[in-house]
C-alpha cells in the first residue's frame, strides 16, 4: 500500500503521513514523496516510527547532509549523553540519564527553545529540515508549535510587503539567548567565534514551490541599516503577526511520533511541562541548507 497524506489544519498546513515504516531503507520514489509533501505542507507527522540512533539518522540522509547539532560544538569538551555529534539531544538528562536540576546551565540555556525559531538561523548557511523523534514524553505539557511563515507572508498587507521585501537581517545564538538572561560572555571565550552574527534575507523565495515566505526568529538581533530598538519592534510586529492561531498547529506528542519541518518555511517552539519531574526525551537530526540567503534572487511570486 502506497503512504498516504493527510491534512492536519484546515488550510493545508501540516499533514499527516502513514503506511511507511521510516525505521527501514526508503526507495527513492519514497524519498521523493516525502519532500514533495514538505513542499506541500511544511510540516510532516509520523506515527509509530520507534527509531533508534542510528536508523533516524539513516533515514533523515536521504534529505541531504546532516548538521553537527550546536549543542555538540559548544560543548565538545564535555561528556554528552548521545555521542553522535549530529544528533541533538532536545531532553531535561544530563550525561548519566538523571533529570537536570532546577540550576543546571544546560537546563536554563534550552528554555531559550520555547521562543519561537527556526533551527540553525545563526548559521551563514541555515538549515534545510529537521527532524524530531519522541522517545519518552511527559505526561502533560511539551508540545511543540508551529507557525506557517508563507501564510504569513501571503497575509501582510502590500505596504509591509514592500517594506521588508529587502531587508537583511542578523541572526546569533547570543541574540536568542539574551532573552531569557543569558549574555555573549555566558558562553565562553572559546565559543565566540561560533556566536558571531550572521546575514539572512527577512523575504525569502522558494523556487520549487514559486512562493515567499518571512524568515523569522528569536535569533534575530537587528536589521542591516536599522537602529537596533526600531529593528527589534518590526521584528516582534512581524513575530506577533505570524504566530496568529490560524497559522499555528500544535502537535501533541506521542512516544514514536516523527516530527518532520522545513526551517525556511516555519518557525516553531517547545512548550512548557515540568521538566523537574517529568521526563521528556527527544532527539533531533538536521539536514544543512544548500544556499546563503542574501545571495537568493527574489523572483516575484
Amino acid at each position: 500500500m502506497p503512504m498516504s497524506f493527510r491534512p492536519l489544519t484546515p488550510a493545508g498546513f501540516a499533514g499527516e503521513v502513514s503506511d511507511i515504516d521510516l525505521t527501514r531503507p526508503l526507495t527513492p520514489e519514497q524519498a521523493r514523496a516525502i519532500d514533495d509533501g514538505m513542499d506541500k505542507y511544511g510540516v510532516l507527522v509520523f506515527h509509530d516510527q520507534h527509531f533508534t540512533d542510528e536508523t533516524q539518522m539513516a533515514f533523515s540522509r536521504n534529505f541531504g547532509e546532516l548538521e553537527v547539532s550546536s549543542g555538540a560544538e559548544m560543548n565538545r569538551t564535555r561528556d554528552r549523553r548521545l555521542p553522535q555529534m549530529e544528533m541533538a539531544d532536545i531532553s531535561n538528562l544530563d550525561e548519566e540519564g538523571r533529570l537536570r536540576a532546577a540550576s543546571d546551565r544546560m537546563r536554563l540555556t534550552g528554555l531559550g527553545n520555547r521562543l519561537w525559531h527556526s533551527d540553525a538561523s545563526f548559521r551563514a548557511i541555515p538549515a534545510k529540515y529537521s527532524l524530531l523523534s519522541a522517545r519518552v514524553v511527559p505526561g502533560t505539557g511539551g508540545n511543540t508549535e508551529f507557525a506557517d511563515m508563507r501564510a504569513a507572508y501571503d497575509s501582510l498587507d502590500a505596504e509591509t510587503k514592500a517594506e521588508v521585501e529587502d531587508l537583511i537581517t542578523e541572526h546569533s545564538n547570543a541574540f536568542s539567548r539574551e532573552q531569557i538572561g543569558f549574555y555573549k560572555t555566558d558562553y565562553g571565550a572559546e565559543n565566540q567565534l561560533l556566536l558571531k552574527p550572521v546575514r539572512h534575507r527577512l523575504v525569502r523565495f522558494d523556487p520549487r514551490t514559486g512562493r515567499k515566505t518571512l524568515y523569522l526568529s528569536a535569533h534575530i538581533g537587528g536589521i542591516v541599516g536599522w537602529p537596533v530598538p526600531e529593528a527589534r519592534m518590526l521584528i516582534r510586529d512581524l513575530t506577533e503577526h505570524a504566530v496568529q492561531r490560524q497559522f499555528v498547529f500544535a502537535h501533541v506528542w506521542k512516544p514514536g511520533d516523527l516530527v518532520m519541518w522545513d526551517n525556511r518555511t516555519t518557525m516553531h517552539r517547545a512548550r512548557r511541562y515540568n521538566d523537574l519531574s517529568d521526563v521528556r526525551d527527544l532527539r533531533r537530526t538536521t539536514i544543512r541548507g544548500d544556499a546563503v540567503t542574501v545571495a537568493q534572487v527574489q523572483e516575484a511570486a
